[in-house]
């Protein structure tokens, strides 16, 4: 179940008969549960709760939480940290997300200074302490916490990554003289150096538990009314899932739950297909967004920053609140089928503002008014013109015609003219999204697949595979539905960290060894609550490194035991990969451990791809559609995808429940045995 900004997907997978069953419905963008709870009652009219064994859910909740843009107030948060360092998390970086901005403001601080509290307590860098913490002095803290009514608390003391003795203290002690109020300490949380992101971690988490436990609880009470018992378990944004139960006490995990899913499902479909190297893309009814999976692998990066603005398709440094967690790289822009499209001062914008779920484009006949993406593809023939979802969404071109004649008139444009501007402009946003992802990383663009998915991914992925000279492009059986498909190809994750700080040629290799075995006995103990058998579990161990005196690092995969031997061979694929990323590699500087890094994985069972049935070919209609690189509009025979066999040359429209799929005339397409187009470009 994936609850989107515009519409919640729901596919279920039969393990007896290998079918996979869909169904789309609008998002309630005040109360997203209620999205869940009308797709799943639409299913269990059709099926019995029994029949149910597990549920995968990816939400929003989270990020429109930090974003304001749900009924919901914020939690009354509070921060404990040292004494000294109260204004850390509001200080935070000094980076200055719009430097040329004179008004300028910072993101709204999560927590108002008035409960920010200091303790007289002081553990230097190597772990010892200073100061001990003396508990009288929370006395006062906890008598101001009731007062007034605080939900939740971070704790962030200096230098508990290396020793949280205080932190724990602390934490156990509010437990007890405060047993109804949320926690978070931060070393549970991200146990790494640099505190500004390690305490805006915390305070992240603090914020949301609160939330994500209402959120949560609420939904399995609404399972259990319908007759649902299966476990629940929610995306991450690392791209693995876990228990409802833990999500709720680590809820920053999941803030890029929802598009992380799309990128777990490019990498099992690439597996499946022997495809190694796959940029994802997904566009769906608000966002477009892009990832890159290497050797099956997706990309991750250590940090994320959570409700920050996104520019040209990255996130700007300094606008949203740091949260220190393995997160799927991922580059987002405001390209979505909702998108709205004005003239400003004359000149066309596409963005960021979309017309949601409700009222939705002008075409749905829900009250819309505004230009949108989708009204263009309408008004240019590449939407059907009368309905959508089989029937079940009427379309209505009137209204598109009335949006867009407006702006038109504004920009001095024909109506056809001012659609595709939107289009070209939408193109050239979703473009550079995909080339941050893949030329920016360092990897060329043309030695990968593309993979097109979302409600509205397949209507323009062939502009796109143009402009960066791709030449294949696969298209999933059930575009529209994929991101939710990939709730049900994940594995459960948990990601650990221990901070070393320490030049390696130093560092005891056996005592490293006991490092990753200590959080491997914390991993294999929650794979074990979460009901994994012990065949079904697999550690995956890594360092963070950099050259002494850098200030960031790269994480590096280590293969086998820890030997003096296997830190040599690190150190070699280290270097390695700094000269992939930066062009450059010094192979006579002493290299640092930053942070041990284990992440556990916990083994789901996933669908197979089933062979297509074949199925006699239905008649081919026609309709006029415009192609922008052409400049004319063109007699392009409209497939039903269901019906489709073999080989065809484009340019062609595939219609099917879920999305429409555009083949440009420079492309021809095939359906392979398990249902999925293969787009090519011709002569290629």
């Amino acid at each position: 179940m994936d609850v989107g900004g515009t519409f919640t997907d729901l596919v279920a997978f039969n393990e007896e008969t290998g079918k996979i069953f869909n169904i789309k419905t609008p998002t309630v963008p005040k109360n997203p549960e209620h999205s869940f709870i009308n797709a799943l009652k639409d299913f269990l009219h059709r099926h019995n709760s029994e029949e149910i064994r597990m549920i995968g859910h990816a939400t929003t909740i989270a990020t429109n939480s930090l974003l304001g843009q749900i009924n919901l107030d914020l939690p009354r948060t509070a921060f404990i940290t040292s004494e000294g360092f109260r204004d850390v998390i509001e200080i935070g970086r000094q980076r200055r997300a719009e430097v040329y901005n004179l008004f300028f403001e910072r993101p709204p601080m999560l927590v108002e200074r008035k409960f920010r509290y200091v303790v007289k307590e002081k553990i230097n860098s190597k772990g010892d302490v200073v100061i001990p913490l003396n508990p009288l002095d929370l006395g006062e803290i906890i008598e101001d916490l009731c007062k007034n009514k605080v939900d939740s608390v971070a704790i962030g003391y200096i230098n508990s990554y290396v020793n949280p003795i205080h932190e724990k203290q602390t934490f156990n002690i509010l437990s007890e003289k405060i047993p109804d109020i949320f926690l978070t300490a931060s070393h549970m949380i991200s146990n790494e150096y640099r505190e500004y992101e390690r305490f805006s971690t915390a305070v992240v988490n603090a914020v949301l538990m609160p939330v994500m436990r209402k959120y949560l609880r609420n939904l399995e009470n609404d399972l259990i009314e319908n007759s649902v018992t299966a476990p629940v378990y929610v995306m991450q944004s690392n791209g693995g899932l876990a228990l409802s139960e833990i999500i709720q006490k680590k809820p920053a995990t999941v803030v890029e739950s929802g598009p992380a899913a799309g990128v777990i499902a490019s990498a099992w479909l690439g597996d499946k297909l022997g495809v190694k190297n796959i940029i994802s893309f997904d566009m769906g009814g608000t966002t477009a967004k892009a990832g890159i999976v290497r050797g099956r692998v997706p990309e991750i990066v250590p940090e994320y920053e959570v409700a920050g603005k996104i520019h040209m398709g990255r996130i700007i440094k300094g606008s949203g609140y740091p949260v220190r967690f393995p997160f799927i790289d991922l580059a987002e822009c405001s390209a979505g089928g909702g998108t709205i499209a004005r003239a400003i001062s004359g000149a066309l914008e596409v963005g960021p503002i979309s017309a949601g779920a409700v009222p939705g484009p002008a075409c749905y006949g829900l009250g819309g008014q505004e230009p949108t993406i989708t009204d263009a593809n309408l008004l240019l023939g590449r939407l059907n013109p009368k309905s959508l979802l089989n029937d079940s969404m009427r379309m209505y071109l009137k209204p598109s015609e009335n949006a867009f004649q407006k702006l038109a008139d504004e920009l001095d444009l024909t109506l056809h003219g001012a659609a595709v501007s939107v289009i070209s402009v939408a193109n050239s946003m979703m473009s550079k999204i995909l080339r941050i992802v893949s030329v920016e990383r360092g990897f060329d663009p043309r030695k990968f697949t593309l993979v097109a998915f979302g409600g509205a991914g397949p209507m323009h992925v062939c502009a796109l595979a143009e402009d960066l000279e791709i030449d294949r492009i696969i298209v999933p059986p059930n575009p529209g539905m994929f991101s939710a498909l990939g709730l049900l190809t994940a594995d459960l994750f948990h990601d650990y960290s221990t901070p070393i700080v320490s030049d390696i040629s130093i560092v005891n290799p056996s005592s490293l060894e006991k490092t990753f075995q200590i959080m491997e006995e914390i991993g294999i103990e929650t794979l074990s609550e979460e009901g994994i058998p012990e065949n079904l579990r697999k550690t995956r161990r890594s360092l963070d490194l950099r050259y002494k005196g850098q200030g960031y690092e790269l994480n590096v995969q280590i293969e086998n035991h820890i030997s003096e031997e296997e830190l040599f061979e690190t150190v070699e694929k280290f270097h390695k990969k700094h000269n992939e990323i930066y062009g450059y590699f010094a192979g006579d500087q002493a290299v640092e451990i930053v942070n041990a890094k284990l992440r556990v994985i916990g083994e789901l069972d996933k669908p197979e791809l089933v062979t297509k049935e074949k199925i006699e070919e239905k008649k081919v209609d026609y309709r006029n559609v415009y192609f922008e690189k052409l400049r004319e509009w063109i007699s392009t025979p409209i497939y039903s995808r269901d019906f489709l066999v073999g080989e065809y040359p484009g340019p062609a429209i595939i219609e099917q429940y879920d999305s429409t799929t555009i083949v440009y005339p420079e492309w021809s397409f095939r359906v392979d045995e398990v249902g999925n187009l293969i787009l090519r470009r011709k002569g290629k």
